[in-house]
Parts: C-alpha cells; structure tokens; sequence
C-alpha cells in the first residue's frame, strides 16, 4: 500500500481510499495569464506520476485539475494589453496545454474551468454569510476565519499563532475586515472589469472559493488526495477548508504538497525575478530530461533546477536510451519481467512516492542486465529490460527504441483510454485503427495500455 506524507498529519501515512479500487484526486491547476514557469512544471509531473503509478497498481484513478480563467492577475495582463480577460485566458490556456503534452503530462479526466462555476460559488458564499460564516462589506464578501473550527491545520499552527504573526497591521482599503486572516469570497467588480451577478452587487468569486466549488461537485464530499506545490498549503489550500468546514461537508482525505523548485538554492519566485520560463526550457531540452530531474529528486524536497542539473538529467537519460537501444528486440511486448528489479521499485515508489529511490533501482537494473548481456544470460537480460520498461512506463518516461510513440500517438492512446473508461467502444476501436494505420499498436495489460511499433 502506497504511503504518503500529508500535510494535515505533518507525517507519512497510508494512503487509504474512500472506495476500495479507486481513488479521486484533486490537483490545483494554473491561473492562465502567462507562460508556465518550472514549478508549474515540477507540481504538474509530481501529481502525473502519482496519478500514472496508482493506475499501474491496479487502481482506477479520476483525476481532476481545474483551469482558473478569471483573477486580478488575468485582468491586470488583459488592461495593459488592451483585450478582453477572456480573450488572455484562452490564449494561455493553450499554451499552457501545449506544455503539458511536451512533457507528457497527461490531460485531466475533468478541468473544470472557474467562469463555469461562478453560480455555484454565488450559492457558496450566500450560504456561508447565512451560516454565519461570512459578512459583507462595502468591497465584498469574506469568511471570518474565528468562526472555523480547526482553522490553522494545513499550517500546522493554532488561530491565535496566526493572528499573531499577522499583526494589527492596517490594510488599505478593507478596515472593515473583522481580522486580517479573513479572505475574501466574493469581490465586487471595478468600473469595467468583468463581473457576474450576485446578491452583493456585480462581481466575481474569490481565489480561494473556486476549487472549494469545483472539487466537491466532481468528485463529491471526502474525496481522497488534494495535491498542489507548497506554497499553496497556507494560506489557499486552508481557506479552500475553511470553507468547506464552514458549509459542513467533508473535504479531502489526505493533503499533499510538493516542494519548491530553487535556483542556486534560493526558492523560484517571480518577486525575486528567478523564475525560469518552462516553455523556453522544453525548446531547449528534452522535455523527458525535465521528468527525470523531477523523478531524481524527491517529491517533498526543494529542487535544484540549473543549467548543470538539467545537463547531468539529459546524460542519465542518455544512458536510458543507449540501454533502450540495445535491448530494442530483446524484450518484445508482454516478455516476463523480472520480479525482483519490479519489487524493490514498488518498495521504494509505496515509501511516500521515493521516486530517487525507485530510478536508482531503475539504473541498477541497468548495470545488471548490461552485465547479462555480456556474459550472455540473454534471459536474464530480458527479463530485467522487461521490468525497465514498465518503471518506465508507471512513471510516465518514454524511453528510445522502436518502443517509444511520438506525441501524436501518445494523445490518440490517452483518447482511447478515455473512450475505453467511457465504454464507448466504437470510439475506442476506430481509434485504434487509427493508430495501426500509423504504424503503430496498441496492448491493453493489467498495468495500463502499452503502445509500440506494428512489426
């Protein structure tokens, strides 16, 4: 059983899902308003390969990651640029997408998009203020974060530590808020800013009010994992609990938050003007060096993300391919794999997601079956290159040889998959012709679908 450090525990423990078999995930997608930055990236492939490992365990896996289409951040690009908010969303939107399929990050079963939502968080909100929960003011609507019980958890600090370290300060412009750590549920609108009716006047929800919402309706009370990077801990991911708490339904199960990226050891953060474009990186790059310097580091730890770590991530996966390359033939689709080299991966992917662990089990593997070829064990080569290329394939990295489908493929297989989950089977069959008519074919194993080139 696969263990995981959650953050409302403070310590690793067993991931147990709330429906035997299957487990729903809920991961903090991007504000699109700009090109994503490496740790969009790093928190991306983190939950992509938890989701990919789960569902070669054996689990069915609903993962939703929503699209945030409306924020300060969106309008202010839009104003100084002179176009719609709508218009700057859908475009890197796209960009964004464009990204996520260069790293092979696969698409959300659900991305829900929060302009879809807006009625829903209006009927949030009005309930929260009837609660008690929440108070209008001259500039919106906001929680008062006293009336939560237990409020402060993701923070691993008490209401009264955080009061304290927030001050008496002043804030300009809302001294009618009742404390500084109440957020706001609902903004009202400038003079031409976008904005959707509500009973407060013209306005729109507030960031932390969206993935309460979004979360909840996809994938109902007491879903299993909510996942994003360690900065949204606190104070998002809390004041997303908040709410819920507030309402009375049941949030997530288990928390789990991914470290930082870092440059020279200092935390990526636009204020610091460190941050790295991803879209410039993946044209510079292998994007499966990227993965693979995730892969090495461990999911919870900061990461060194530099022209060095990205040089010694492309060598190492250089040795990936030439062994890949080597045994191309030696281990056709279906061969047995070794049993061992795929135990100890488990035991190190089950201890809170030891990806480092599990890719030096992966490398030692390597040597072995290296060392076989060349005393000619080709059975025992083949045996380990088997279990190679399905750590491979649980962690999402692609390596070379005739087994690895070019992007095009790769999204007509995640098409399919979909079409297969929805038993749409027509759909499934016409595109897995489509895919043999390209030259390639498709298998579906226990562990997950296998593609390959037709012989």
């Amino acid at each position: 059983m696969l263990r995981l450090h959650d953050t409302a525990l403070g310590q690793v423990a067993a991931l147990r899902p709330r429906e035997e078999g299957r487990v729903s995930m809920y991961v903090c997608g991007p504000t699109v308003y700009g090109p994503p930055h490496l740790g969009h990236g790093r928190f991306s492939l983190v939950f992509d390969v938890l989701r990919r490992y789960l569902e070669w365990s054996g689990l069915d896996v609903t993962y939703v990651s929503n699209i945030t289409d409306i924020d300060d951040k969106i309008i202010a690009r839009a104003v100084e640029e002179g176009r719609p908010a709508a218009e700057v969303a859908v475009e890197y939107e796209a960009v964004w997408y464009d990204a996520m399929e260069r790293l092979n990050v696969r698409r959300p079963d659900h991305d829900p998009h929060a302009t879809a939502y807006v009625d829903h968080m209006v009927e949030l909100v009005a309930a929260l203020e009837e609660a008690g929960a929440a108070y209008s003011t001259s500039d919106g609507v906001y929680v008062a974060v006293e009336s939560v019980p237990g409020y402060g958890l993701l923070a691993r600090q008490s209401l009264d530590s955080l009061r304290a370290g927030a001050g008496e300060r002043a804030i300009v412009g809302l001294e009618e808020k009742r404390s500084p750590l109440d957020f706001a549920l609902w903004k009202l609108a400038k003079p031409g800013e976008p904005a959707w009716p509500s009973p407060w006047g013209p306005g729109r929800p507030g960031w932390h009010t969206e993935c309460v919402v979004m979360s909840l309706d996809l994938l109902g009370d007491g879903f299993d994992v909510h996942g994003g990077g360690q900065d949204l801990a606190f104070p998002h991911h809390e004041n997303e609990r908040a709410q819920a708490v507030a309402a009375g339904r049941t949030f997530a199960r288990h928390w789990a938050h991914n470290g930082f990226v870092e440059t020279g050891g200092t935390k990526m953060s636009k204020s610091l003007g460190n941050v790295m474009n991803l879209t410039e990186l993946l044209a510079t790059s292998d994007p499966r060096a990227y993965r693979l310097l995730v892969l090495q580091a461990h999911w919870r730890a900061p990461m060194e993300v530099t022209a060095a770590t990205i040089e010694a991530a492309t060598n190492a996966l250089a040795g990936l391919d030439d062994f890949a390359r080597r045994t191309t033939d030696l281990a056709p689709a279906g061969a047995p794999a070794d049993d061992g080299l795929l135990a100890r991966f488990r035991e190190r992917m089950d201890d809170d997601l030891d990806t480092p662990g599990a890719m030096a089990a992966v490398f030692e593997g390597i040597r072995s079956a290296n060392r076989a070829l060349d005393s000619g064990d080709g059975q025992g080569a083949a045996r380990l290159s088997a279990a190679i290329r399905e750590a491979a394939t649980a962690v999402g990295l692609p390596l070379a040889g005739r087994d690895v489908a070019p992007p095009e493929i790769l999204s007509l297989v995640e098409r399919r998959e979909a079409a297969r989950k929805a038993r749409d089977w027509a759909a499934s069959d016409a595109l897995r012709d489509e895919m043999g008519a390209a030259g390639w074919a498709v298998e579906d194993t226990p562990r997950g679908p296998r593609v390959h080139r037709r012989p």
